[in-house]
């Protein structure tokens, strides 16, 4: 593998890089939560429609996500990258134009491609260029992602308005996309490519270790999580009396609390070996915004919004524990593919069945007990990957062989 560069000005230009595409890794998939019921009235959908739009997120990034390793040792790492910002301003700019749900839908997948590409590629990019701060670096890209997801989850709905049109509030994100291209035109003139080593270690040769399945369980576990409450939860609160700009402060607050955690966490298990006792900590936090939601969804919506969100940052864990259990640039991007992939494959039937249940019962009381049944799994799963172990000491004989 080549070196890559050690200069100030070049790491200081990935790191922007970096910092920008972690902007965009949200905003296509939770802005349309905030606005669910103008989206599916002006697309005329019906409550299939409207729960697979829910679930399109983790379906595309299942679908797609898994390509990226090869894509990344075909084209470049910084190509792959900048082919799927490229993917995720045409998907936002065009899904906007369009009057019927069928092609809203196609474009944005393909958005989602993009995401569910630079999802994959985040870990093995800091893994191959700042392989002994993975803690450090992981804290910057998922509170950037965090911000990016807040702001989106907040300012769609103001947008929205402002222009008397949903679909500005949509587009306005494909801007955001442009720019974080920016830095990453310059980086692929100069690429990397991620060297596998004596023998390249696939998606498939991960799926037969005990980390890699255990990893993907977990991580689709807290998208499902994730996905439904951002998704759905500014639903429940437009439901419990709140007005939709309310409802998308509300989510917003969701979204915020994973800034200072996305910050916290992944330093705190940079500097730990096992991980079971932060992991079983943060999830916790899930049912108790559960029951909450219950018993007083109007009253205590603040608070209820701010447990919640100390669950939610999960995410930032687990996206460290890509980095952590894996030895080398090319172990952690065969994980981080088949870790998100799967994960996100498993997790897509999550926010579409919490939209059946909401839609047959017209209540919340059955999909919150739904995903607080979840959480058990999380705790067991917790309990394994916690504990320190690398993905390439559970390969294929085929695979470590020299």
């Amino acid at each position: 593998m080549r070196q890559p560069s050690s200069t100030a000005a070049s790491r200081g230009l990935l790191l922007v890089g970096l910092i920008l595409l972690a902007l965009n890794l949200r905003p296509a998939a939770v802005s349309v939560g905030p606005i669910l019921a103008e989206v599916v009235s002006g697309l005329s959908m019906g409550p299939v429609s409207a729960g697979l739009l829910t679930s399109l997120p983790v379906l595309a990034f299942a679908t797609f996500g898994a390509g990226a390793p090869l894509l990344a040792r075909r084209l470049g790492v910084h190509r792959a990258t900048l082919l799927a910002i490229a993917a995720l301003v045409v998907g936002l700019s065009a899904r906007v134009t369009v009057d019927s749900a069928a092609p809203f839908l196609l474009w944005s997948m393909l958005a989602l491609a993009g995401m569910a590409a630079a999802n994959v590629l985040l870990p093995s990019l800091v893994k191959l260029h700042f392989p002994t701060r993975i803690g450090l670096l992981t804290a910057l890209y998922t509170t950037a992602l965090a911000v990016g997801l807040t702001v989106s989850l907040v300012a769609t709905v103001p947008i929205a308005d402002a222009a008397g049109d949903w679909r500005v509030g949509l587009a306005a994100w494909a801007v955001l996309g442009l720019l974080a291209a920016l830095p990453w035109l310059r980086l692929a003139a100069h690429d990397r490519h991620l060297d596998p080593g004596p023998h390249e270690i696939r998606l498939a040769d991960v799926a037969r270790t005990r980390l890699g399945v255990a990893m993907a369980l977990l991580f689709g576990l807290q998208s499902t999580h994730a996905y439904v409450t951002f998704g759905w939860f500014a639903q429940l609160w437009r439901d419990a009396g709140f007005s939709a700009a309310e409802a998308g402060v509300l989510i917003g607050v969701v979204g915020a609390v994973q800034i200072p955690f996305s910050v916290l966490l992944p330093i705190l298990a940079g500097r730990r070996r096992d991980h079971r006792v932060l992991l079983w900590a943060v999830i916790a936090c899930y049912p108790v915004g559960y029951v909450g939601l219950m018993l007083t969804p109007y009253s205590l919506a603040l608070l209820w919004a701010l447990v919640v969100g100390v669950g939610v940052s999960t995410f930032p864990l687990v996206l460290t524990l890509i980095g952590l259990r894996a030895r080398t640039p090319a172990g952690t991007a065969a994980l981080s593919g088949f870790t998100q992939s799967a994960g996100y494959l498993l997790s897509a039937a999550g926010p579409f069945t919490v939209g059946l249940l909401y839609h047959s019962t017209d209540a919340w009381t059955a999909p919150l007990w739904f995903v607080t049944a979840l959480v058990l799994p999380m705790m067991l799963l917790a309990a394994y990957v916690g504990r320190p172990r690398y993905v390439e000491d559970q390969l294929p004989e085929r695979v470590t062989a020299s």
